[in-house]
């Protein structure tokens, strides 16, 4: 009865009430991997794998065949170190904005040098850690008694790949992934103060109503800051490299060529342009001003923000603090707008005077480009005469000039001030704010590598699937999260920890390129608040893909967090304490998966939609989802078995995690793996709990090694033991057992003293 796939195999069977289960097979060969799993791009990612092979009856008695794999990830090292170099790089570029931020008033230039000593320290703690990750050259993935190892806090718990291959007697072979790792936070740093959920809502709410001596900018002027400064250091060497092509263009004397350059140097100083038209950069020039020496205000604060608009009967509030920057009477704010609009009209005495340049040469009729306004300024294409068309370059080259001039001006004024926004955030709460910053960073991190060894385990599953491709670039992808933590002690600032960095990684995207060698691994590039993953495909894989996604068409993904505790903690703080937090996390996330459903509906093609509403009911599911959120029942596991449903129908990944991804996880995924042959592969309904038992059985028939244990971080053959190997007796009654305990403790207690 049992199955055996190129290797030795140790046969196991389980004494079920008098009867014996199906023979189990543990494959101990590497070979045993499937011929699709040996492409060296997915053995790039995937290490040490482990299998077990089922054979289990069906309702009409068949057989259906079950292959089970656990399997590593060298992402669980690789992203953490891409993310710290990237993480470094940006700090470096801060820290120097910082510096040329030029001569300021002694109040401010003190407090500079405070930001970049603090700076400067943390950068030094990220190249130290980075240091010492390189050096680590053993398991390809993180045990949880390593979890509170301050040089391992980038990287996650127990990442692992738990694949179930079904070959069903009725039904085409199907498989079914399930991300297990621990849930991402910062064991190190501890719980003591909560998570970052609550310590980033306590800390905005303190830079809200505490009075300083700073400018106040909300976290979204912030953020809107940072991206503006990222788009400068990307548009504008753009938009050098495109003046230069126009001139070279120009030398070669070619129309066609020369207005392929103008329409791209068009298209990219639009871009920039529209960079500037925010409020904020107005406000920011004027705060930099005020801080400049002898930049002394002559009118009091106002209690506006720099995006909100203030209430008049209400007055200044007494206190140091300077919600916005009042008006200054010595500064020229028109100045700005002309230094910005130069930029503009730059750009429209170029087009004008290629337009010019081809008439004269009996080009192609029309103009080329296309000005700011959507046309070239009539007075200015009058005043240009062309010349003769041997002297293209020497006429062209002094408006490039100008623009780059133009150009390099706004770029300074507007770096400057922009990093002086900056410059409050982190001089509001010295070293709270950067050890904030380091919190998300390591949360994120842990995050991050489980979400992109997930996307390329679906990426290759699906490469083949049209549908799934023209989903992922149209849509994107849902990934959902089953969370397992209980509301109760640490695990709360776990959940608070985890909740974050899963929100987070909406700031993710991903771009498929082809791989120029050997080395897939993916490469990660952006800053925080926007990364670019990019995966690298081989050619024979990467041309079978979408003409969008090669063009490089960036991937977006929804993820969704879904908690529900179910160990014993969990019933003393549903019963004791507070479980407002789970039931938050649940309904918000709930939305976010209604409103990715509305999205696909919306932008999937009618054919598509059509067929896919006949094979599957997702709006039913959707609905019975939020009923049991809103009902609000104790460990109401329906909710994590919708949730799972539903993101297996919309072709989504799947994440399942407690504090170490071990009991708890090895739990679910089994009692989901068996459901799953139930439900969608009519296992026979006297054998479930067989079914169960046998998957959720040791190794061998003995008790495991220490030296087999993956958790002492010593592997006999360098391959895990699959986690949910791991039995975990009466967890459906150790609460109960808890409670009753309990009670017999008190009792023995009151007769003690009476």
């Amino acid at each position: 009865m049992g199955e055996i796939e190129d290797g030795e195999a140790d046969h196991i069977t389980t004494d079920v009430q008098g009867q014996k289960c199906a023979l189990v097979c543990e494959c101990t060969a590497p070979e045993s991997v499937s011929r699709k799993d040996n492409l060296p791009f997915l053995n790039a990612v995937l290490k040490n794998p482990v299998c077990k092979l089922y054979r289990f009856p069906t309702s009409d008695n068949k057989w259906m065949r079950i292959r089970e794999q656990m399997s590593e990830s060298v992402l669980s090292f690789h992203i953490p170190k891409e993310l710290i170099s990237l993480h470094i790089k940006e700090d470096l570029c801060r820290n120097q904005e910082l510096k040329e931020l030029g001569e300021l008033s002694p109040h401010w230039d003190n407090l500079r040098k405070n930001v970049l000593t603090h700076c400067d320290q943390m950068v030094n703690m990220y190249q130290d850690i980075l240091t010492e990750l390189s050096k680590e050259t053993g398991s390809s993935f993180k045990s949880s008694s390593s979890k509170g190892e301050k040089t391992l806090e980038f990287v996650p718990i127990n990442l692992h790949l738990q694949r179930m291959h079904v070959h069903s007697p009725h039904l085409k072979d199907a498989l079914y992934d399930v991300i297990t790792v621990g849930a991402p936070a910062a064991h190190f740093q501890g719980f003591k103060n909560g998570g970052l959920r609550k310590l980033l809502h306590r800390f905005e709410t303190e830079r809200r109503n505490t009075g300083y001596q700073f400018i106040y900018y909300s976290p979204e002027n912030t953020a809107k800051a940072k991206e503006v400064l990222s788009n400068i250091n990307q548009l504008q060497p753009l938009i050098a490299t495109h003046a230069d092509l126009l001139l070279n263009s120009a030398s070669q004397h070619s129309p066609d060529s020369l207005k392929n350059s103008l329409k791209m140097l068009s298209e990219k100083t639009e871009l920039f342009v529209h960079a500037f038209k925010d409020q904020l950069v107005r406000s920011a020039l004027l705060a930099l001003y005020t801080a400049r020496p002898g930049g002394v205000l002559k009118k009091p604060p106002s209690p506006k923000s720099s995006t909100e608009e203030s209430c008049p009967q209400d007055p200044p509030p007494p206190m140091k603090r300077q919600d916005s920057i009042p008006h200054h009477s010595d500064y020229d704010e028109e100045e700005w707008d002309r230094v910005w609009a130069n930029v503009g009209k730059s750009l429209n005495c170029i087009i004008a005077m290629v337009d010019k340049l081809i008439e004269r040469d009996g080009g192609s009729e029309g103009g080329s480009g296309g000005s700011r306004d959507g046309e070239t300024d009539p007075s200015v294409a009058d005043a240009i005469i062309a010349p003769p068309k041997e002297d293209w370059y020497e006429q062209l080259y002094p408006l490039i000039l100008t623009l780059k001039d133009c150009m390099g001006e706004v770029v300074n004024r507007a770096k400057q001030s922009l990093t002086f926004v900056l410059l409050q955030e982190l001089a509001y709460s010295l070293p709270q704010c950067l050890m904030l910053t380091l919190r998300r960073d390591i949360v994120f991190s842990q995050a991050l590598a489980g979400l992109v060894c997930g996307f390329i385990i679906k990426l290759h599953t699906s490469l083949h699937d049209p549908g799934f491709l023209q989903q992922l670039h149209t849509v994107g992808l849902i990934v959902q999260y089953e969370g397992l933590l209980s509301t109760y002690s640490d695990e709360i600032g776990m959940l608070e920890d985890m909740a974050v960095g899963i929100s987070d990684l909406k700031k993710v995207a991903f771009k498929i390129i082809e791989a120029k060698s050997n080395d897939v691994l993916p490469v990660i590039t952006g800053r925080r608040d926007h990364y670019v993953v990019e995966v690298k495909l081989p050619a024979r894989m990467f041309e079978s893909l979408p003409l969008q996604i090669k063009e490089g068409q960036l991937l977006h993904v929804y993820p969704v967090l879904f908690n529900i505790g179910i160990n014993e903690q969990q019933t003393l703080a549903e019963r004791f304490g507070d479980v407002s937090l789970q039931e938050s996390i649940n309904q918000e996330n709930f939305e976010l998966l209604k409103e990715y459903y509305t999205i696909f509906m919306e932008k999937m093609p009618p054919d598509y939609i059509s067929h896919f509403q006949e094979q599957n009911d997702i709006k039913d599911l959707l609905e019975n989802l939020h009923q049991n959120i809103q009902a609000k029942k104790r460990k109401n596991v329906e909710i994590m078995w919708l949730a799972a449903t539903i993101c297996r129908k919309l072709n989504g990944i799947r994440f399942t995690c407690c504090k170490s991804a071990k009991d708890r996880t090895s739990m679910s995924v089994t009692l989901e793996q068996c459901s799953i042959l139930r439900d969608e592969h009519q296992l026979h309904k006297d054998f479930f709990i067989r079914a169960l038992d046998c998957m959720r059985s040791r190794q061998t028939q003995g008790a495991l090694n220490e030296s087999d244990d993956p958790e002492t971080g010593c592997l006999s053959d360098n391959k895990p033991t699959s986690r949910h190997f791991y039995p975990v007796a009466l967890l459906l009654v150790s609460s109960h057992l808890l409670v009753v305990w309990l009670i017999l403790s008190l009792a023995l207690l009151l007769a003690k003293y009476q």
